[in-house]
């Protein structure tokens, strides 16, 4: 385990949503969703793709409360700019299942 110092965690803006729109990947060299979240009225919608396909269908995704990494900066995933982290930690065979938010909290609220 790597020590880092309270002012790099804060630099870290983890933020609650809630996913609003799932699609498909098809381009997505792992299969993957093209994933959209309501952070809130200051941030906004942002979107990201996610390799989660394994737990979640699209229709089980959409509404559901989720947590986001939204200051790492834009990264282009097979033609697509994703704009956030989802964020999740991998079970015993290396599946994503997504951090949530219970209860639910308003969109856009900083970890602390």
């Amino acid at each position: 385990m790597t020590e880092i110092s309270w002012d790099d965690f804060e630099r870290v803006d983890l933020r609650s949503g809630t996913v609003v729109k799932v699609e498909e990947f098809a381009r997505a060299k792992k299969p993957a969703y093209k994933v959209w979240a309501d952070f809130g009225p200051v941030i906004g919608t942002l979107q990201t793709s996610a390799q989660v396909t394994v737990h979640y269908t699209p229709e089980s995704l959409i509404g559901r409360p989720i947590v986001g990494c939204v200051n790492l900066g834009e990264k282009n995933i097979a033609g697509f700019v994703s704009q956030f982290l989802l964020v999740g930690f991998a079970d015993d065979n290396g599946s994503i299942c997504l951090v949530t938010v219970d209860p639910k909290v308003p969109n856009g609220q900083k970890l602390c």
